[in-house]
């Protein structure tokens, strides 16, 4: 079980959670989390420990987001069908092309390396590493998001026309 599986789970990732989470209110809010999180961690310049109080917020706000908005049957939105997508790669993932293993090692090299940047911008507070970690962490998710969509269409187009080859492009 990969580590995004036990997040799922524990995160209470039902059928009917995914579908919620699916919703475009729902993948853009989590979007707009970002720079609150952000901003709840700078604060601590101005406020202190109370700084937790707004970055608690931020943290029961993606707990409770996948649970928060109508669920998505037919997925037509962009975003909505990135995250039905990688609902797919979640349950199997010897579907996904070849292909996909490449933009995910970039994502990941890609992630950390915002991730270590935005860490340092906020502990140091200063501002290039933070808006450039993340920036590098929401163009990857937006570019992950891109390429589950692409492969939701090609296996819902496969599968309406009944093979069971995935191609990527």
């Amino acid at each position: 079980m990969s580590v995004l599986d036990k997040y799922a789970r524990m995160a209470g990732m039902s059928e009917e959670a995914w579908r919620r989470h699916a919703n475009p209110w729902s993948v853009w809010t989590r979007f707009a989390a970002i720079p609150l999180a952000i901003l709840a961690i700078w604060s601590r310049a101005w406020i202190g420990w109370w700084a937790l109080v707004p970055l608690a917020l931020v943290v029961l706000w993606l707990w409770a987001n996948p649970h928060a908005f109508p669920p998505i049957d037919r997925p037509v939105a962009w975003s909505s069908r990135g995250i039905y997508g990688e609902r797919l790669w979640l349950e199997d993932r010897s579907r996904m092309p070849a292909g996909f293993a490449v933009v995910q090692r970039f994502w990941t090299a890609g992630a950390l390396a915002g991730l270590a940047l935005l860490v340092w911008g906020l502990i140091a507070l200063t501002v290039w590493p933070t808006v450039l970690g993340a920036t590098l962490i929401v163009y990857g998710q937006l570019w992950r998001i891109d390429r589950l969509g692409i492969f939701y269409d090609q296996v819902t187009l496969k599968s309406r026309h009944g093979s069971h080859e995935v191609g990527f492009r």
